[in-house]
């Protein structure tokens, strides 16, 4: 008989950790590993904000943002600026624009960017939702703040091509986000110095 060294229940924790960005099926096992020598401190309590987070985070009917409230906080915002949409790829990167507090106006995450490797079509990102907020008036810019990785140009293209004949002037992030450059992991003056920049 085999013996048996890990269990069922700890083999299915390793596999969930690993499918998280950056886990590996090494890095799942310490990390795992971590959580069970402290079930109380780690553990329990994040098991709890888990399954708390699956209950009651959803995304925003409005921006795309996460959030438990339906619209979000930043949407329900008071004194942003109504005529000025940042359109970003993913929610993390409307975290880091938020964190560097260099744009006070609305935002718009569109899921991710075109990309023909991956099978992502126009029709699988928020972009249609754009053009009927763009074409709602009171809306005068639109900053397409996607990476600068062939993908994020191209949905930039994409996007800019299905505003035009809308009464929006269409600007891009500059100098400041390096092309292959990721705005999640990004620093909060290279995002300053890029969103003062744009074009």
């Amino acid at each position: 008989m085999a013996h048996r060294s890990i269990g069922p229940e700890i083999t299915r924790l390793i596999e969930m950790m690993s499918k998280l960005p950056g886990m590996g099926p090494r890095s799942a096992r310490r990390a795992t590993l971590h959580l069970l020598k402290k079930p109380e401190q780690l553990l329990a309590p994040m098991s709890r904000a888990m399954a708390d987070a699956a209950q009651k985070v959803t995304a925003c009917d409005v921006c795309g943002n996460f959030d438990t409230l339906n619209p979000c906080g930043v949407c329900q915002s008071k004194g942003r600026d109504d005529s000025v949409i940042c359109v970003l790829a993913d929610v993390g990167d409307l975290w880091a624009m938020e964190r560097s507090g260099v744009f006070r106006g609305r935002y718009h995450v569109l899921g991710g960017c075109l990309s023909a490797l991956d099978g992502i079509g126009p029709d699988d990102l928020n972009i249609a939702s754009l053009v009927k907020r763009a074409s709602d008036g009171g809306v005068k810019e639109i900053i397409l703040a996607l990476n600068a990785t062939v993908d994020g140009q191209t949905t930039s293209h994409y996007v800019a091509d299905q505003l035009e004949g809308i009464d929006v002037a269409v600007s891009r992030l500059a100098h400041g986000v390096p092309v292959g450059g990721e705005l999640g992991s990004l620093d909060d003056g290279t995002i300053a110095a890029a969103f003062s920049s744009r074009r």
